[in-house]
């Protein structure tokens, strides 16, 4: 530990922490008999993991599409559906010996590229290149490649970087890893999670005095929030940052998980080109990934950026340094290709898309309405509408008492409330200090994954326990 790289020991990551690992000792012991549980398993909403929640089956078309790329000799099979063949043949095409298992371009293979270029440019109306892509293994990776390159040489004065509270870890342990400062803008509780550019304002000018203020990161749909912000918010924001010379992030992996009428999901790149000059010719960066959405491959770690308005010298930097990995997992690449690339009206895999699709949606559309409204039937806890992505962040009332007890502990009072509540029910969720948020404020972050009977039993669950918890600490 003397000779650690201290930056290392600052980097923490709430969604695997102390609580989730304790969730899998309890786990063992259920499994080998020896416990005192008054349960008989782990209610696991710490992730947003869909396939792990047990509730989702992969999608056939993927999977199909996979095993082609994976296995070639399959699509020889009178079973494989013809249209998936012609896209399993295209892909490997393009693949060094035609296989998989061969090294890709460095920005990732051409076909899968081009399918994301014509995606981006279908949603948004306006071009895109595939050589503004960037395939990558899961969107974290491309995001802590964006930031590294913002990062300055200056230990006296750092590169900042704006990001919201509440905000996904990865961002502040990326933060945290390179030395960066992090400026903290605090998200609106009372406007749906909403950004307050008096807020922003704030924030930057707060910061200056300890960093040099390189780029904001926007989370929409929000994690852990749940919120889709409106167009006039985006507006603002791109407005904002061009104003003080930011780069923006725009993490848009939860952009096919809208659940609200009227919410509607709005990419940056979009507003920032609707908006014209001077907008139209600032630097962002979007990110998408396999992972989240409604498909939920998450263990595939595929994903990518776009790249916007980019100086030439500068996409030579990106490229020489992306090189140095050689490139992304291929599998993630083929799985990102499927996952932008679905089945159209017309072909053979369309109708069984179609439906695996509309019924995986509708159910997850039914749990993010559920959720907010069972938590707000509990005494104590305020939680906004989830609007989007795959969770809730409920606000609880923490009785000054166990506040004090939890602090003689060294934890976060939230901490110490979400290890009492799986240690008493089995289950396992993250507290909002794990995500950071405003100072006197406490929160959890459950996800809307589980089954409806199962998300519907962990609610019944936490309201026994708060009700409990209340009366004991008070």
């Amino acid at each position: 530990m003397a000779n650690i790289n201290p930056r290392v020991i600052k980097v923490e990551y709430a969604v695997r922490g102390p609580i989730v690992i304790r969730a899998g000792e309890i786990e063992k012991q259920i499994k080998e008999g020896q416990h005192n549980f008054p349960f008989d398993r782990v209610i696991r909403a710490n992730i947003g993991d869909c396939h792990a929640s047990g509730n989702q089956v992969p999608v056939t078309y993927i999977r199909q599409f996979l095993a082609g790329c994976t296995y070639p000799p399959l699509i020889d099979s009178s079973d494989f559906p013809s249209d998936i063949k012609q896209k399993v043949q295209r892909l490997l095409s393009v693949c060094g010996g035609k296989s998989l298992g061969s090294y890709t371009e460095s920005q990732g293979l051409i076909t899968v590229r081009e399918d994301i270029a014509k995606y981006i440019q279908e949603r948004d109306g306006y071009p895109s290149n595939p050589s503004d892509i960037y395939l990558c293994n899961g969107a974290s990776d491309g995001i802590k490649t964006v930031i590294k390159l913002l990062m300055n040489n200056d230990p006296k004065k750092p590169s900042g970087i704006m990001i919201p509270v509440p905000q996904y870890p990865l961002y502040s342990a990326t933060l945290s890893e390179y030395g960066a400062h992090q400026i903290e803008y605090y998200l609106d509780e009372d406007n749906n999670w909403a950004l307050n550019i008096d807020e922003l304002e704030r924030a930057l000018n707060q910061s200056k005095e300890h960093c040099v203020p390189r780029g904001i990161v926007i989370i929409n749909p929000g994690n852990p929030t749940g919120q889709v912000l409106s167009r006039e918010n985006i507006e603002n924001i791109v407005r904002f940052a061009e104003k003080h010379r930011l780069f923006i992030l725009a993490d848009e992996v939860y952009q096919e998980n809208t659940y609200l009428p009227g919410s509607k999901f709005f990419s940056f790149k979009k507003v920032l080109m609707d908006l014209g000059a001077p907008y139209n010719h600032m630097e962002m960066a979007s990110f998408h990934s396999a992972s989240k959405g409604w498909h939920g491959e998450c263990g595939s770690r595929g994903g990518y950026y776009e790249l916007i308005n980019i100086d030439k010298d500068v996409r030579m930097q990106v490229n020489k340094l992306i090189s140095a990995s050689l490139c992304s997992a291929a599998w993630g690449q083929a799985m990102m290709g499927a996952i932008i690339n679905p089945p159209k009206e017309g072909e053979l895999s369309y109708e069984l898309y179609k439906k695996e699709r509309s019924d995986i949606v509708s159910r997850l559309k039914q749990k993010a309405d559920l959720v907010s409204q069972l938590f707000n039937s509990v005494e104590g806890v305020r939680c906004n509408a989830v609007m989007g992505a795959m969770y809730a962040f409920p606000r609880i009332e923490i009785p000054e008492k166990a506040i004090q007890h939890a602090k003689s502990k060294n934890m976060a009072p939230d901490a110490f409330y979400c290890f009492q509540f799986l240690e008493k029910t089995g289950v396992c969720v993250v507290p909002g200090s794990g995500f950071k948020q405003k100072p006197g404020t406490h929160h959890l972050r459950t996800t809307i994954l589980p089954p409806v009977d199962q998300m519907k039993v962990m609610v019944e669950k936490f309201r026994k326990f708060h009700m409990e918890f209340l009366r004991e600490w008070k």
